[in-house]
Order: C-alpha cells, then sequence, then structure tokens
C-alpha cells in the first residue's frame, strides 16, 4: 500500500500543479476527492505495515496532505469558480 500511495501522491502533486495555471481552477474541485482517497489509502498503509517499512505509506500521506491543502486554499480564494 505504501507504493500506491506514493504513487498516488505523486499523481496529485502533478495534478496540483496544472490546477494552478488560470482557468483550470475547477480541477480542485475533483482533485480534493482524489487526493483524500490517496490520504486514506497511505493511512492505512501506515497502520497495516511493519514500523521499518512506512516510509512510502508516510511520504504519500503527505503528499496528499499538501495536495488537499493547496487545493482547499485555492478555492478559498476563488480559483474554482471559473
Amino acid at each position: 500500500m505504501g507504493i500506491i500511495s506514493l504513487l498516488w501522491g505523486i499523481l496529485a502533486i502533478i495534478w496540483m500543479i496544472l490546477a494552478l495555471i488560470p482557468l483550470l481552477g475547477w480541477a480542485n474541485w475533483l482533485l480534493i476527492p482524489f487526493a483524500a482517497v490517496g490520504a486514506i489509502i497511505a493511512a492505512l498503509g501506515i497502520l497495516f505495515t511493519k514500523t521499518e517499512k512506512r516510509g512510502r505509506a508516510t511520504t504519500g500521506l503527505i503528499l496528499n496532505g499538501i495536495v488537499i491543502i493547496v487545493g482547499v486554499f485555492r478555492l478559498s480564494i476563488g480559483g474554482g469558480l471559473i
């Protein structure tokens, strides 16, 4: 689950960068739930793996958390109307 959450987080970061382009703010409405699913997968990965093998899942959780925070901030400043 760690590698899945890491790849999910990388994909979400790429999508977030594209959603920062003007007139593509509407993509944040889809990006936030996508990143939330990635964060849930990462949390399950952290929960069910050994302590020494949690690095990928932790990184995936951090990446997805960053995407959620940036997406919510972008929507809160009105970037998702267009």
